[in-house]
Parts: structure tokens; sequence; C-alpha cells
């Protein structure tokens, strides 16, 4: 499968994206700033990186697996949500989950991944009732416990 190619402005400091493997799904995206984090604390990152994503593509922002795992630091708002005509920088909402730790984040750590996938927009149509299932409205936990 071909790339898609994603124009992309950097501002100072900042990393282009990078899949550090080969058939990652995320490139990875680093900050501009230090950062320290208390417990339960949250910061907006910025990254200095500015994308030009193609129409019928969306960006999702997501954690690190493993910085989440080594810090407890995670994002706030996962995935964020980068659509086709936004063009300001890409700022990652970052909270710290440890309870008892601070995290302290230096310029050009990676902070988040960019995850670039195709997206269907829907024609939400009005109707009286919506068909049945067997489901239903269960909702919550309706599927068992892990």
């Amino acid at each position: 499968m071909r790339p898609l190619d994603v124009p992309v402005v950097l501002g100072a400091q900042a990393g282009i994206p990078r899949y550090a493997m080969p058939g990652d799904a995320g490139a990875d995206l680093t900050t501009t700033v230090e950062v320290h984090l208390e417990p339960g604390c949250r910061a907006l990152v910025p990254t200095g990186v500015r994308v030009a994503i193609p129409e019928g593509f969306v960006g999702l922002i997501n954690p690190r697996s493993g910085l989440a795992a080594r810090t407890g630091l995670s994002i706030v708002n996962t995935p964020g949500t980068i659509d086709s005509g936004y063009r300001g920088e890409l700022k990652v909402l970052l909270i710290n989950t440890d309870a008892d730790r601070a995290v302290d984040i230096s310029a050009g750590d990676r902070i988040a991944q960019l995850v670039i996938v195709p997206v269907m927009t829907a024609r939400f149509v009005p109707v009286d009732e919506l068909p049945e299932t067997t489901r239903g409205e269960s909702g919550y936990g309706s599927t068992g416990v892990a």
C-alpha cells in the first residue's frame, strides 16, 4: 500500500512525526517544551506540528502505551480528533494518572501517537423507531464481564 502524503509545517524545536517501526499505525509526536506534571494534574502540551490531513481522513491522537505503563501519563480526551479542515498546531492534553509521583517531560520527548485513518460521514435520517436487535437498549456492562 502506498503511503498517504500529508503536508506538515514544523515550528521551532518541532520534530516531524515518525513511525518507530515498519508497520506501525501511529507516528510519534514530540513536545517542544519541558513539562512538569504533579499527580492528577494535566497540561496542554505543544508539538510544534501543523498538518493538512487530506479530506476523507481524520487524525487520531492516542497515548503511547509504554509511557502510560512506565509513568501513568495518558491523554485526557483520547483519542484527540484532528479534522481534515484543521490547520492549527497539534497539542496534546496530557494527564498524570499516577497517584504518588510527578512526571517530568523534556523537549523532544515522544508524548503521543498520530494515527491517520479514512473516515466516512453519515447522513442522519430521522425515523420513528429503530430496527430491533438482540442487544436492544442494554448498555454498559450488558455484554458480560471482561
